[in-house]
């Protein structure tokens, strides 16, 4: 899945591991004293809008389906802080984006319209009748 410089992300696209930046910093949250001193957090970023590995079709698409993640620059961030060990967050971090870019290449069939069938409208509209009715009973109920 992962060779030591190249990360393969499906049968079309490989990516050197070069173009992958890391940053490490102190983590949040639970873990006392070894939290506060030591740099476990890792942030990946990669370079979506410039990178020379991708086409510009893959480009778009990743650009396009991944947007949340990626900042004005066309940076690609994904942070890890789950493990006390900045080893095992890194190669968490590099699995997950492995796996988004995976998730973001694979096509997605084109949707085509439907229309609920005949007898899922009348259904439908027999049960707001019946709610409708139900309702009116209670209006009777409490006018008296």
């Amino acid at each position: 899945m992962m060779d030591s410089d190249v990360i393969v992300i499906n049968e079309t696209l490989s990516l050197p591991e070069t173009e992958l930046q890391f940053r490490f910093s102190t983590g949040g949250g639970p873990g006392g004293q070894h939290v506060n001193k030591t740099a476990t957090r890792v942030t990946l970023l990669f370079d979506v809008a410039n990178s020379p590995s991708l086409d510009e079709e893959t480009r778009v698409r990743l650009l396009d389906r991944l947007a949340s993640r990626i900042d004005g620059r066309g940076l690609f961030h994904i942070d890890v802080h789950e493990s006390r060990s900045q080893w095992q967050n890194r190669a968490a971090a590099v699995e997950r984006f492995r796996s988004l870019l995976a998730d973001a290449l694979v096509e997605q069939p084109e949707r085509r319209p439907t229309r609920p069938s005949r007898r899922a409208r009348q259904a439908r509209l027999e049960d707001k009748r019946r709610r409708s009715t139900i309702k009116q009973e209670r209006r009777r109920r409490w006018e008296h």
